[in-house]
């Protein structure tokens, strides 16, 4: 007995990189919005959760290398999102939000909320907890060596 052909566009895997796909365009619009790139959000919201930080810091918490997030900071300085401050204890410049970085990661959180709340908002507490445990598995399965 021979198998039926998958139709892929029913399967479960075909549906979730279509909503990948969907919910990243959805999430860059705000950033387009602000002028802001893919990945400045990460350096943003790490400001917002620890206002002032050191760049060796901020690269630690965004992964981003330093030159990289070198040039990043430059961008959105000019762009007036954050500004330089006061070394710290460890010598190392900082910076920190300005009231326009702090109004854009407010808005960018509340649109990430309402996001993944259009995802899993008809899920029970214990349905949502399973579904990110069986994506956390799928991703680990995914990033091992083939």
């Amino acid at each position: 007995m021979t198998k039926k052909p998958i139709k892929t566009a029913k399967t479960t895997l075909f549906r979730l990189i279509e909503a990948g796909f969907l919910s990243r365009q959805a999430l860059l619009q705000p950033l387009q919005e602000n002028r802001l790139e893919p990945g400045d959000d990460a350096i943003l919201l790490a400001l917002k959760e620890n206002l002032k930080q050191s760049e060796p810091e901020l690269s630690r918490l965004t992964g981003l290398p330093q030159a990289a997030l070198a040039s990043r900071l430059r961008r959105l300085k000019a762009l007036r999102f954050i500004i330089s401050s006061a070394p710290r204890d460890d010598d190392a410049s900082g910076v920190e939000l300005t009231e326009l970085g702090i109004k854009t990661c407010a808005a960018l959180a509340e649109h990430w909320q309402r996001l993944d709340e259009a995802l899993i908002g008809e899920l029970g507490k214990k349905d949502r907890k399973k579904l990110r445990k069986i994506l956390k598995r799928f991703v680990t399965l995914l990033s091992l060596p083939h």
